[in-house]
């Protein structure tokens, strides 16, 4: 299968933290659209579930909501994701991808909706190393 790396924001605390999902974990989220909620013990977050907000491909083109499928499309954008305008009324034809996850993702990006008894931090947060003195 294939590895995702997935962003986990936190929405009390403002932070995010990484985490990577091979095999199985990444098999939780192959098929599924954005805004759909998962348990989040597919990547090691035992009580918690989670919410998809976004993505992007191998080639940095970023997942659009509202888009069924998941192929590539050059639309006429006003705003939003993949698109940020300068000017009052401004459009762009932009590249942009459907809301359903596909093996051809590399990053998920994903929020907190329902929180375990471990904190986030405990879970996710760096390691720390002992001194070897």
């Amino acid at each position: 299968m294939v590895d995702l790396k997935i962003v986990v924001s936190d929405p009390k605390t403002g932070r995010s933290y990484n985490t990577v999902a091979g095999g199985g974990a990444a098999g939780a989220f192959i098929g599924k659209a954005i805004s759909s909620r998962i348990d989040g013990g597919a990547i090691g977050l035992d009580g918690y579930s989670i919410e998809i907000t976004g993505g992007s491909d191998k080639t940095g083109i970023p997942a659009r909501n509202g888009l069924p499928g998941s192929s590539r499309r050059h639309l006429l954008i006003g705003g939003g994701v993949g698109f940020n305008p300068t000017k009052k009324g401004e459009r762009r034809r932009k590249t942009v991808r459907g809301s359903e996850i596909t093996q051809d993702f590399v990053q998920i990006n994903v929020k907190v909706v329902e929180y375990g008894a471990t904190p986030l931090a405990d879970i996710l947060g760096p390691k720390e190393e002992a001194k070897a003195e």
